[in-house]
């Protein structure tokens, strides 16, 4: 990285109506492709962060220890984050690093202001646990605050039982940190496969996961892959449903629509969706034919052809 001795951060999407991040300050951001990693920042060297703070524990505290120990001497750090979403969790886990809050509530967030201390404690412990990691039970790398991270997650292991073996030219949309790959990259006949995913961790995660040469993983927005439209063969996925924690119906029904633009005539979708997700409409109107291929533990299988 560049020096970054006068530079402000912001960490993830702050609201605007909540907190105000410094006018440029440089964004870090799992989830915006081609931003700067948080975990490169020199130590004791930005001026300050301001972040909105992750839902889950180790993630979160592995963000605000990120942020602590890049932060110069006296740096000024904003944490913001829904009451019910670790909010109400921020001014204990600051206060354990050797922080003084200075705590205020606005539109159902939290928002705790600290300044580094001289010697905060506990940075490396937090940071090491919400790190990259292989995990010996998937056999995987990967990292805390990714899709299942710690599990294979019981719709892609429906999908990945009944899927066949796959020819041609494909994608994964939504690769996560490269499961459904291994299962496609197991036919012979595939040609080449493009993971894509948008959170650039899971990215890095896929990269040691998946060593095939006929893969290539990008870390991108489903609705701009770079891929030309109706090239592809087959198109395999998992498809989030749900945003910041709520759920979204229309994140499933885009990457349903992304899949067909990049399906030939006569390519396929295997998708596993939750039951309760009502994307047969959509697929009927899109695609020449959906076959339901499983239904259980709550998910579905679904192969449609274009």
């Amino acid at each position: 990285m560049t020096d970054t001795t006068d530079i402000h951060a912001v960490y993830g999407a702050p609201p605007r109506d909540v907190i105000e991040a410094p006018e440029g300050a440089t964004r870090f951001s799992p989830y915006v492709p081609g931003s700067a990693d948080f975990a490169a920042v020199p130590p004791a060297s930005l001026a300050s962060a301001t972040l909105l703070a992750p839902p889950a524990t180790a993630e979160r505290r592995h963000v605000l220890a990120l942020a602590l120990r890049a932060l110069k001497p006296d740096g000024r750090l904003v944490a913001v984050a829904p009451k019910d979403k670790g909010g109400s969790r921020l001014r204990k886990e600051l206060e354990a690093f050797g922080c003084v809050v200075n705590e205020e509530g606005r539109r159902h967030h939290r928002i705790c202001t600290v300044r580094r201390p001289d010697a905060p404690v506990g940075l490396d412990e937090a940071i090491a646990q919400g790190a990259p990691r292989l995990d010996p039970g998937l056999g995987l790398w990967t990292q805390p605050g990714v899709f299942s991270w710690d599990r294979i997650d019981p719709g892609s292991a429906l999908l990945i039982a009944h899927l066949p073996p796959l020819a041609g030219k494909g994608a994964d949309l939504g690769a996560g940190i490269g499961l459904l790959a291994h299962a496609v990259l197991a036919s012979a006949r595939v040609e080449h496969l493009t993971l894509v995913d948008l959170d650039g961790r899971a990215v890095e995660a896929a990269k040691r996961n998946v060593a095939d040469p006929r893969a290539d993983i990008r870390w991108a927005d489903v609705r701009a892959t770079g891929l030309t439209p109706a090239s592809l063969d087959f198109v395999v996925m998992n498809p989030p449903f749900h945003d910041a924690g709520t759920e979204d119906r229309q994140l499933g029904q885009t990457f349903i629509r992304q899949a067909a633009s990049l399906l030939r005539k006569g390519g396929t979708l295997w998708l596993v969706a939750n039951r309760h997700l009502p994307y047969e409409a959509l697929l009927t109107e899109l695609y020449r034919t959906v076959t339901p291929r499983a239904d259980q533990g709550g998910f579905k299988v679904i192969e449609a052809v274009k």
